[in-house]
Order: structure tokens, then C-alpha cells, then sequence
């Protein structure tokens, strides 16, 4: 059985996108729970990134993956870890400017937003290199060369 459940939305219509069973297989991976959870994985399109990112986080601009917790009421139990934001055109653009496979990309930011939802950050250096270190990992486990290695740019989540 599996520990994740993946809800997609695609609210984009470009190419590129993985398939569903690729974004399963990546979450999955990422999750670090003992308990089944349930995350929505959107993908979407530069104005709705933009937007986003302007709202929460006060940049006026596309970003590759917005991490959304799901926070419970107090007393209430649900088996939610929250929603990622992906804009597939972000990540297309990162994977070539880094020149890397676009579908190496695509899984280190299902797994780096996974990883936020479980409350991991990069804002502290030691944090950073926590998170990193679990992201190098798991994307090792899943067939991923290490996505620090010749990054320029790092995830704008």
C-alpha cells in the first residue's frame, strides 16, 4: 500500500509535465512519516506561480515550487501534509539554464517541496545542509545525480 496519496491538479496545458505515476513515485519517496498522507501536487502555468509567490511570500515573480503545510484545527486528526505549486514553465527554464535533464529537476522539486510540508528549510546554514543532504539522498535512491553539484541557482522555495 501506498504511504502517499497524490491528488494532481494541472492547471497548465504545456508539454514536459511527468506523468502521475512519476510525481507519485517521487513524493512517495520523499515522505519521511510513519502514517499515510495525502498531498496535492499542482502544476501550473507562470502567471498562477507569480501570483502566488506575490501573495505569500511578497516576490512579484514565477517561482519553481511553493510548499503548502496543511495545518490542522486544533483536535482535528487528518492524514493531510499540504500542497505543492509547481510551475512547469520555472523548471523547465531552471533545467536548462543548469543543464540538466528537465525530468531530474522536476523530481528534485517534488522532493524538496515534499520535504518543506515534513517542515525541513533551508533558511539556516545548518538547516540547509540537513535538507540538502536529504535531498542528495533520496534523489541518489530514486536514479538522480546530485542536483548541488553544478547548481547556480537554488530552489526559490
Amino acid at each position: 500500500m501506498s504511504m502517499v496519496t497524490v491528488d494532481i491538479q494541472k492547471a497548465f496545458d504545456g508539454s514536459g509535465v511527468p506523468d502521475a505515476g512519476l510525481l507519485e513515485t517521487w513524493a512517495e519517496k520523499a515522505w519521511q512519516g510513519d502514517n499515510p498522507t495525502e498531498v496535492t501536487i499542482r502544476i501550473v502555468g507562470d502567471d498562477e506561480s507569480r501570483e502566488l509567490n506575490h501573495h505569500y511570500r511578497g516576490k512579484d515573480k514565477p517561482t519553481n515550487v511553493l510548499s503548502f503545510p496543511f495545518e490542522a484545527p486544533a483536535g482535528i486528526t487528518v492524514p493531510l501534509a499540504g500542497d505543492l505549486v509547481i510551475s512547469a514553465p520555472v523548471v523547465e527554464r531552471e533545467a536548462q539554464a543548469q543543464g540538466k535533464p528537465p525530468v531530474a529537476h522536476w523530481a528534485h522539486m517534488v522532493v524538496h517541496g515534499m520535504l518543506h510540508l515534513q517542515g525541513f528549510d533551508h533558511i539556516e546554514d545548518h538547516d540547509a545542509e540537513v535538507m540538502e543532504a536529504l535531498e542528495v539522498k533520496l534523489l541518489a535512491q530514486l536514479g538522480f545525480a546530485n542536483p548541488y553539484e553544478a547548481e547556480e541557482t537554488e530552489p526559490d522555495s
